[in-house]
């Protein structure tokens, strides 16, 4: 596991002017009444494109609200968010419904599937509700073939195990062709077979679709397969 002080540049990356995901100075502050909670204090860091970067730290250490800005689920309340050299606290609505869409996929912990809908109709719907056009079913056979799932893409999802319905989200990401995908804690459900299986996929997803990766976790065995750890710890890089 290569902390980030320790950072060394991965071989045949293109140089770029910008980098996939850019903290310049992030604060947030969450307000309940008179409490104030501040997850992030001035967090920087930057996340090359084709990158695998774990981030890293305990609960509460403010990696999933980190994750969450960079999705565009939520805006900071103090710096600035890049990514793809586009800054997010500028895009109107219709851009960061957009960027959500296109540009971004996320794999939660669990429950990213309609679980009354098979496999294959989970990930062709995803595309759908993306705004992608062209080639759906292509792209679905494509995604499908990548991860070995194409004894399951008839199943209901609710019928698959836990590591099945990841390696399904992280496959709907594929055939989305999502320059950036996040991912939080995506293991932490599944035993060490399971955990295998996804991480490989995760893998999978940077080196086959060009994908850059970042997964939120407490895990030192999931941070250990990336390419570069950032430890945060009370919402700045430790």
């Amino acid at each position: 596991m290569e902390v980030t002080s320790l950072y060394r540049e991965p071989e045949r990356r293109e140089q770029v002017s910008f980098g996939a995901v850019e903290f310049h100075d992030v604060f947030k502050i969450f307000r309940s009444g008179s409490a104030e909670t501040v997850a992030l204090r001035g967090l920087d860091l930057r996340i090359e494109p084709r990158e695998l970067v774990a981030l890293y730290g305990p609960s509460g250490s403010g990696k999933t609200t980190a994750l969450h800005l960079a999705a565009a689920l939520d805006q900071p309340s103090a710096g600035e968010v890049r990514v793809l050299g586009r800054s997010l606290v500028r895009l109107s609505d219709a851009e960061l419904a957009e960027y959500r869409g296109r540009q971004v996929a996320i794999v939660f912990q669990s429950r990213n599937l309609w679980s009354e809908l098979t496999a294959r109709e989970n990930v062709t719907v995803g595309l759908r509700l993306a705004g992608r056009r062209g080639n759906i079913a292509e792209s679905v056979e494509r995604a499908f073939d990548a991860f070995d799932l194409q004894r399951r893409e008839g199943q209901r999802a609710g019928s698959l195990s836990g590591g099945e319905q990841q390696r399904v989200a992280i496959a709907a990401a594929a055939a989305r062709e999502a320059p950036l995908v996040l991912a939080d804690e995506p293991t932490a459900e599944l035993d060490a077979r399971n955990e295998k299986a996804v991480l490989r996929a995760l893998s999978r997803l940077r080196e086959e679709f060009a994908s850059t990766v970042v997964v939120v976790t407490h895990s030192p065995r999931v941070a250990d397969t990336a390419d570069r750890v950032i430890e945060i710890r009370d919402g700045a890089v430790a």
